[in-house]
């Protein structure tokens, strides 16, 4: 199943952004993963304080608390759960948040990495097609930067939540 999102609906309008969305949603699970945390570790003061800011941390305690009490592996399997869109507790907890308290799921998860979140293997080495995506959201304005990284957690965690169907879809008008 998919997260909250209509996939078919885009955040990311620009062609220039939609590229970028194509190729994260073309990295396998743990380069995600990573290219999350090189974005955070090049681009955090710039891009995290969106977040925060608009957010309410108190919508997501599963993902803000009781993860963070959570073995390395435990907390690696529950990442990958949520790229995955794959039906789990933490996944269907995150599934159930809005863009914005997404962001700040990962945001805090990237503060926390190497204390308190498990960290990126020492030895990992980025691809040339990961180093590529990264550039290309650095080279964004602020702006196609969220709107990027909005439309990408937005489509991971697990909803079965389904969208309302639209008048033209349905044929019928609202009655009073």
């Amino acid at each position: 199943m998919t997260a909250s999102q209509n996939h078919s609906v885009p955040q990311a309008l620009t062609n220039e952004t939609q590229k970028v969305v194509e190729a994260f949603n073309k990295l396998d699970t743990d380069a995600k993963l990573a290219w999350f945390y090189f974005v955070y570790e090049k681009m955090g003061d710039s891009i995290t304080p969106a977040a925060p800011a608009a957010a309410e941390p108190n919508l997501a305690p599963i993902l803000l608390g009781d993860y963070l009490d959570l073995s390395d592996e435990e907390q690696l399997t529950i990442m990958r759960q949520i790229v995955n869109c794959e039906d789990s507790d933490y996944s269907r907890a995150y599934g159930a948040l809005k863009e914005n308290n997404q962001l700040l799921v990962w945001y805090a998860w990237a503060v926390a990495m190497g204390d308190k979140v498990v960290d990126l293997p020492d030895n990992y080495e980025t691809t040339d097609t990961m180093d590529n995506l990264l550039s290309q959201i650095e080279g964004l304005e602020f702006e196609q930067q969220m709107s990027v990284m909005r439309t990408i957690v937005g489509n991971m965690g697990y909803s079965d939540v389904k969208p309302v169907e639209t008048q033209a879809q349905t044929g019928k008008t609202p009655s009073l």
